[in-house]
């Protein structure tokens, strides 16, 4: 006889084991990224500094992250990013895990240099993040925009290439002369007197404003063509 307070046996799962599965899959618990903030201005922009770096203070708490380098940078324009390199070294001794910035153009000088920077902190192992452009290279999103990045510098650089191929045919064209002046070798005389008259090379590179490579040089020549 069927026994109607009898029940099956139920398994049950946990709250805990729900919330750590994902679309069937276990999630994985968010890793503690170690962050280094770069933030830079123009000589007559300084006033948005302290805005840049509020921002990015305050997302990389929202995610959690502990920030332990802060680089602030003022400079215009294309120049050299100096303080940049800091960052750069401290992804290299591994102390941070992503670079935060406020937008693309604060941490690259030009496309070319962007990708290549970029790519060298993915082999790193170390993220990306620019607010502005909400590039965040911690996501597969990101690195696909990345590797976009890299053809359009590619294509850049290509362009670039062709461009320098086009000069250089048209000058040729015009009979203009390439390359740098032979400088050094309009003194090739004077040289090889004071080099007769006991003087130093280094000596006569100073006398002539030129190079002592190029002074080594001729003189090496005069002295091969004798042997000959």
């Amino acid at each position: 006889m069927l026994n109607h307070h009898s029940k099956m046996p139920v398994k049950r799962t946990s709250n805990n084991a729900k919330s750590q599965r994902v679309f069937g899959q276990t999630r994985k618990p968010s890793k503690m990224f170690r962050v280094g903030l770069y933030a830079r201005v123009s000589t007559l922009d300084q006033q948005t500094l302290p805005m840049q770096i509020r921002a990015m203070r305050d997302y990389a708490n929202k995610r959690g992250w502990t920030i332990v380098v802060q680089v602030k940078e003022v400079g215009s324009g294309g120049a050299e990013r100096e303080l940049r390199q800091q960052m750069l070294d401290a992804a290299r001794r591994r102390e941070i895990d992503v670079v935060l910035v406020w937008r693309l153009d604060r941490w690259g000088r030009s496309l070319m240099d962007l990708v290549a920077t970029l790519q060298e902190l993915t082999d790193l192992n170390v993220s990306f993040v620019s607010l502005t452009e909400a590039l965040d290279l911690t996501t597969s999103t990101g690195r696909a925009m990345a590797g976009m990045l890299a053809v359009f510098a590619a294509f850049e650089h290509d362009i670039l290439r062709e461009r320098v191929r086009a000069g250089l045919a048209y000058a040729k064209q015009n009979g203009k002369k390439l390359g740098r002046p032979a400088t050094a070798a309009l003194h090739a005389a004077q040289i090889r007197k004071q080099h007769r008259d006991g003087i130093s090379k280094s000596e006569i590179a100073r006398r002539l404003h030129i190079g002592r490579t190029s002074v080594r040089r001729i003189l090496q020549a005069t002295t091969a063509r004798k042997v000959q």
